[in-house]
């Protein structure tokens, strides 16, 4: 494949990555408790990620959460969509550092995901840490566990069995352009 070809096809995997970005939460927004909980925006990312390369991944993880809020009104643009910019665009950075950093094996898919996981969470605090300083809010760290890790289980889960499964797949069908 020649790199017209591929920088075009790049395009149109993130096209589609934040395509994803914006309609996959309406699966689970009716009730909102749940959408949060398994984080339906971040799929999209992590695979932008993976399968383009970390460009790619971060710009879409940046836009996409910004961009939902202007044209859906959720999530909230401040403090919400901003901190989330920050974190799925780490999402999208890391994971496609990592992903043409490391073997071409599983496992390293799972290690990708959980170190990407961890940094991204830590930067969605460190953001909403300083916008409630800005607007002079309140941001616990008791509110950080609770938002960033323990209402966040059932997304890590989902994210570390459906992610690797499609990249997987991606990879076999020849179509991971990371790399």
């Amino acid at each position: 494949m020649n790199e017209n070809t591929r920088k075009i096809r790049k395009l149109v995997y993130s096209a589609i990555c934040l395509a994803l970005c914006m309609v996959l939460p309406f699966f689970t927004g009716h009730i909102p408790q749940i959408g949060k909980m398994i984080s339906p925006m971040h799929i999209p990312v992590f695979l932008c990620g993976m399968l383009c390369g970390f460009g790619w991944g971060a710009a879409v993880g940046f836009i996409a959460p910004l961009l939902r809020s202007v044209v859906f009104g959720m999530p909230a643009l401040f403090p919400g969509g901003v901190a989330m910019a920050f974190e799925l665009a780490t999402y999208g950075f890391l994971s496609g550092i990592l992903y043409s950093l490391f073997p071409k094996k599983t496992v390293y898919i799972y290690v990708n995901l959980i170190i990407s996981m961890i940094c991204g969470r830590i930067i969605w605090g460190l953001a909403r840490f300083i916008l409630a300083g800005i607007v002079q809010t309140d941001f616990t760290v008791a509110m950080f566990v609770a938002g960033g890790v323990t209402n966040a289980i059932p997304g890590i889960i989902l994210h570390l069995i459906l992610i690797p499964i499609i990249v997987v797949a991606m990879e076999r069908a020849g179509l991971v352009l990371n790399g």
